[in-house]
């Protein structure tokens, strides 16, 4: 068993030339590529195995960023079951006084698989306070979504 902090990640970039879209905004594909990169780092520390992406469920673009800012990623695990694992990536605009806005949410959901690359169980979560409760709770509702969409075909 395992604490929501012990695999929390947290990771920072720069915006540089390179991370535009044409319109002089960050290119959302970065950003995805930023929040896989993160979400896969999570999972690799709760499960002790590599993780492969199995979904992203959300992606919620809140306001965009530009060149110079710096950009703030918080991974952490929010549902687990026998070998997939939610994460939520929060993503942020740091000022230079360190204050945070948000700017993206996302959930991922990510299958830890052995040497073969063949699914292996996970250590289970340990509950520490309400608000990892409630997003155990939302990760389970989550699930059955992801669920009955799959059965739909999506």
């Amino acid at each position: 068993m395992k604490n929501v902090s012990d695999s929390r990640v947290e990771q920072i970039y720069k915006i540089r030339p390179e991370h535009m879209n044409g319109a002089g905004r960050l290119f959302g594909g970065r950003l995805m590529e930023w929040i896989d990169e993160v979400a896969g780092l999570v999972g690799i520390r709760h499960a002790e195995s590599e993780v492969l992406t199995a979904s992203v469920d959300s992606l919620k673009f809140i306001q965009g960023a530009s060149q110079n800012d710096m950009i703030v990623l918080i991974g952490r695990l929010t549902y687990v079951g026998n070998s997939s694992m939610e994460v939520r990536v929060d993503t942020y605009k740091e000022s230079m006084d360190g204050i945070r806005k948000p700017i993206n949410r996302a959930y991922l959901t990510l299958v830890a698989v052995d040497g073969e690359g063949k699914p292996t169980m996970v250590p289970d979560l340990v509950i520490n306070s309400e608000a990892e409760r409630a997003e155990w709770e939302a990760g389970m509702r989550r699930k059955e979504i992801r669920k009955q969409r799959k059965e739909e075909g999506f």
